[in-house]
């Protein structure tokens, strides 16, 4: 039989930032149980530094150019007519950008359709941020979200049976945790396999110790944060000064809170698994929709946390863990292989025995679970946001801004760090040119004709609606956001 899946989906987490991926001073026991009894993988990207564009990829195995998600969503996430008076119930901020519904992947096959169509029934527990989230959409029979992306932990504006309700007092991460264990309940029982979609808004932003319980806040206020980077704010950062305030310690505080509470989460939920009689049959999954800079580079934020946007590895890459005692022959084992977020689709395409897509990107990493390697027929990693592209091949890490820069050239074998850019100095405009060369090759293969992320004006202050022709009258981003510079 076709194994159940649990895909676990967190919000703004660092690939550094687990126990188990080396900061010992986040408590993560159940995602170190993870790693320990599945594999780790050491080396996984997301499609873009950024939540929507990269959940749409993730869903869709295309890359942002291709599905027309390409920045967060700012607008079409709800009925504004309908809901703007609970939305304004809402301490995150209300629906004021919002006005009408869209349904951004309408007419995009995702995974869970794939699924769907072979046997499995599909259920949401958690953040959706791909517009219209009030409606159900990809064949999930069962639906549990957010009206907008974010909200507040204690103030959720949770949607259910097609109402929102903003539930005061109740914390986010919990709310989800129980509905992903009821769902669990419910479909364990059935003659069909299932997969179940928890996805966390932790460990976002806000911060601030009145958002997160009080037992985790406690716990990290003694906490040095030692192992975290203590640098100069980086000049284009778009948020407001961190580097010798108390905003460091406040962030990582809260930070941390987040996700040692979700882990609390994850840890329900395994039980919940185990309680049913089907935990190791069953596929139990781990990532990130993108990465985090907590300091690292001087940024506090993943891609749009400066302006021109970065592809800093803390933003593109992301944590990775896969559990599944009947499939995995090595657990405890680190894999190395350099996969992308567009490799997901065809991954499951191949463990439930469906043909892939020809339009995708990606390929099956499904031969890593018993010690082999991607079905890549060459390593080689992309990423997107905006004007800014990224390519990944061998050593090198390449990042282009159209049209005019600035451009990146790192060795990631010497410079991990990512401290020198090469781009420029001499000797390696050949190099730039292979790389450069295949990236645009890449993406005239598989971005959509009706728009082009990197002549869109996407800056990374969000999309109010679909991009293109139809949207040629009205206002698709937001604006051009101001940087340490520009305050200064």
């Amino acid at each position: 039989m076709k194994p159940n899946i649990v895909f676990i989906l967190s919000d703004d987490q660092g690939p550094w930032a687990m126990h188990c991926a080396g900061t010992g001073e986040l408590v993560t026991p159940n995602l170190d149980l993870l790693a320990r009894e599945g594999l780790m993988y050491d080396n996984f990207y997301c499609a873009s530094p950024v939540c929507s564009p990269a959940r749409a990829s993730l869903l869709t195995g295309l890359m942002p150019s291709a599905h027309g998600v390409l920045d967060w969503l700012r607008g079409g996430n709800v009925d504004a007519g309908k809901f703007a008076a609970q939305g304004k119930e809402n301490p995150y901020g209300g629906y004021a950008d919002e006005t009408e519904p869209i349904a951004y992947l309408d007419g995009i096959k995702g995974y869970t359709d794939m699924l769907a169509e072979n046997g499995y029934v599909c259920a949401l527990s958690g953040k959706w941020h791909l517009g219209d989230s009030v409606n159900p959409q990809k064949c999930f029979s069962s639906w549990y979200t957010i009206g907008k992306g974010g909200c507040c932990y204690y103030h959720p504006d949770v949607v259910e049976n097609g109402s929102i309700q903003v539930r005061h007092g109740e914390y986010v991460t919990d709310l989800i945790t129980q509905k992903a264990c009821e769902d669990i309940d419910a479909l364990a029982g059935r003659d069909r396999p299932f997969y179940l979609s928890v996805h966390y808004t932790a460990p976002h932003s806000p911060w601030a110790k009145d958002q997160h319980p009080k037992k985790w806040i406690d716990y990290y206020d003694k906490c040095s944060f030692d192992e975290m980077p203590d640098v100069p704010d980086h000049p284009d950062m778009t948020t407001g000064p961190v580097y010798g305030t108390p905003a460091r310690r406040e962030n990582l505080r809260g930070y941390f809170a987040a996700i040692s509470a979700m882990d609390e989460g994850i840890g329900r939920i395994l039980d919940k698994l185990r309680e049913n009689g089907i935990l190791d049959d069953t596929l139990v999954i781990f990532t990130s929709d993108n990465g985090m800079s907590m300091g690292h580079h001087g940024v506090w934020g993943k891609g749009n946390g400066t302006y021109p946007v970065n592809m800093f590895d803390q933003a593109v890459k992301v944590p990775f863990l896969l559990r599944c005692p009947a499939l995995v022959s090595r657990p405890g084992q680190a894999v190395s292989d350099m996969i992308s977020a567009v490799d997901l689709y065809p991954t499951l395409c191949e463990l439930v025995g469906a043909e892939v897509p020809e339009a995708l990107p990606g390929a099956s990493f499904l031969p890593t679970l018993n010690g082999g390697h991607s079905r890549r027929e060459e390593v080689v990693i992309y990423d997107e946001y905006g004007p800014a592209r990224m390519i990944r091949r061998d050593k090198w890490k390449y990042i282009h801004r159209y049209p005019d820069g600035p451009h990146e050239l790192y060795d990631m074998e010497n410079d991990p760090g990512e401290t020198s850019n090469l781009y420029g100095q001499s000797g390696y405009a050949g190099v730039v040119s292979g790389l450069k060369n295949r990236l645009e090759s890449f993406f005239e293969a598989h971005r959509s004709f009706e728009f082009d992320a990197k002549s869109e004006g996407v800056n990374g202050s969000g999309q109010f609606c679909r991009p293109g022709k139809p949207a040629a009258s009205r206002r698709v981003y937001g604006s051009v956001p101001k940087t340490a510079k520009d305050r200064r």
